[in-house]
């Protein structure tokens, strides 16, 4: 009879598996390939600055300091941390489910039975059931049941459909370590960038201020030489209105100057305070003079965005290899382990120890909607995940070649707007000599200390897009999370 059985069973298992069984997906469309370099000129160093550690890349004190801060009170960083508890506890709730489940019960309950029954439910002295052709009869109308024990359930993972599961959570659990990594990175950035614009906009507002005082110098002389009558009272109004505009200009950068601290101290986790700053511009020098990329395949994979897209691909195509198990039937064995009895009072008796155990073989034939919908959500998700992938490697290669192109253009661009500066200055004290010489207007001396002005700002505007490159090419290359 046993063999007989174990026969049935096995064909029954291979007929369901073969009729339930799904082919694989065919996969996503194939995505052009990455580059070799970043820029057209073969690299002489391949080395990136990507694997520089933000305490080396940043050498500014006050910076270091503020980003400490950060990286210990930040919100948006303790949120993720949080989201990696959260993908934690759903990888031991999928590993846990490999495991059987053993529950403590107790029962107690009351039944009607038929007149004839082959359930076999206590025992003969028990019941005091008697024999009639070979049945048990229930003398009672109402037979208490109490039982006491373990009840235990284990699915017996056949197809892998469980372990899949479990290789899902665990990859979205490095995954969300990854996304961790790439808040610290965005904060480190983020400081950074407003640590620079606090410097810049102390700087514009030095030269506001300094302007202003030049500029109420030549607004008393020129009021000196409208007494003496070598000009009118609209050269007057020119150089009065020419000091306010300046004075204007020097409160809108003090708000500037508020409204950057505020966000810095937000990104540091906490109320609005003082912000400490370092050696002002243009004399900081606190990052490297050149910034190497290295090549896309090395420096493109320490990205954390990247890092958390493949792992999140890896993911879901293990939810599809689930799904696919899913149309497979599962084994589930349900043994139990202790004492029942009919009466209360004999439950502690050793005549009512059970025990047994009870196989279930269970799989979709007919109505197989939702499993064909968790499948087809599955592939979805899984090409999902690879154009994602797809399209973070390409977000990276263009931040890096945007980031390599804006630093060294910005640096152009700086020097050339310090040559103008040195030019306008030199202007400048050229229309106040010929102008107290009498060959030049007022007119040319405010426009050339208007020209001076508006230069040196744009070349502190110049100063800062250089280092802001600077930051987002780190930034870009993977840097700012070790």
């Amino acid at each position: 009879m046993r063999p007989l059985f174990a026969a049935f069973f096995s064909f029954s298992l291979l007929l369901l598996a073969g009729g339930c069984r799904v082919a694989a997906p065919a996969g996503p469309a194939a995505s052009p390939g990455a580059p070799k370099t970043f820029t057209q000129v073969p690299l002489a160093d391949t080395a990136s600055v990507g694997a520089t550690p933000w305490r080396q890349f940043f050498q500014d004190p006050a910076l270091v300091g503020l980003i400490d801060t950060a990286l210990r009170q930040n919100l948006d960083l303790q949120v993720a941390v949080q989201r990696v508890e959260v993908f934690q506890a759903q990888y031991l709730a999928r590993r846990g489910a490999l495991f059987p489940s053993v529950t403590a019960t107790g029962n107690v309950g009351l039944d009607r039975y038929g007149r004839y029954t082959m359930t076999g439910v206590g025992n003969y002295d028990t019941n005091l059931s008697q024999n009639i052709d070979g049945n048990q009869r229930v003398p009672t109308s109402l037979t208490p049941d109490y039982f006491v024990g373990l009840r235990s359930s284990w699915e017996i993972d056949l197809w892998g459909k469980l372990r899949s599961r479990r290789k899902a959570a665990y990859l979205r659990v490095l995954g969300s370590k990854q996304g961790r990594n790439l808040v610290v990175t965005n904060v480190v950035a983020d400081v950074a960038r407003a640590y620079y614009e606090l410097l810049t906009l102390d700087n514009q507002l030095a030269t506001l201020l300094r302007n202003a005082r030049f500029q109420q110098e030549g607004l008393r002389l020129i009021r000196i030489q409208k007494q003496a009558g070598r000009v009118t009272e609209l050269a007057v109004q020119q150089f009065a209105a020419q000091a306010l505009r300046t004075e204007s200009l020097a409160y809108g950068t003090r708000q500037r100057i508020t409204e950057t601290e505020a966000s810095l101290n937000q990104l540091l986790g906490r109320y609005p305070q003082p912000i400490g700053r370092g050696p002002a511009l243009p004399n900081q020098q606190g990052l490297p003079t050149r910034l190497g990329a290295g090549l896309p395949a090395t420096a493109l994979l320490r990205r954390p965005d990247v890092r958390q897209a493949e792992l999140e691909l890896r993911a879901t195509s293990a939810d599809v290899d689930a799904a696919r198990a899913a149309f497979l039937p599962s084994l589930t064995l349900t043994p139990y382990l202790g004492l029942n009895a009919f009466r209360a009072n004999l439950l502690l008796d050793a005549g009512s120890v059970t025990y047994g155990i009870i196989g279930g073989l269970a799989g979709p034939i007919l109505n197989r909607a939702q499993y064909r919908a968790d499948f087809r959500q599955a592939v979805a998700n899984n090409y999902e995940g690879y154009y994602r992938y797809q399209q973070a490697l390409q977000t990276g290669f263009r931040e890096v070649v945007v980031g390599l192109r804006g630093l060294e253009n910005y640096r152009a661009v700086a020097d050339l707007r310090a040559r103008e500066v040195a030019q306008l200055q030199s202007a400048v004290a050229t229309s106040n000599e010929l102008f107290v010489a009498g060959y030049a207007s007022y007119l040319e001396v405010i426009t050339a200390q208007r020209s001076v002005l508006e230069a040196e700002l744009s070349l502190a505007d110049a100063r800062q897009e250089q280092l802001l490159q600077s930051v987002n090419l780190y930034r870009a290359l993977g840097g700012g999370w070790q």
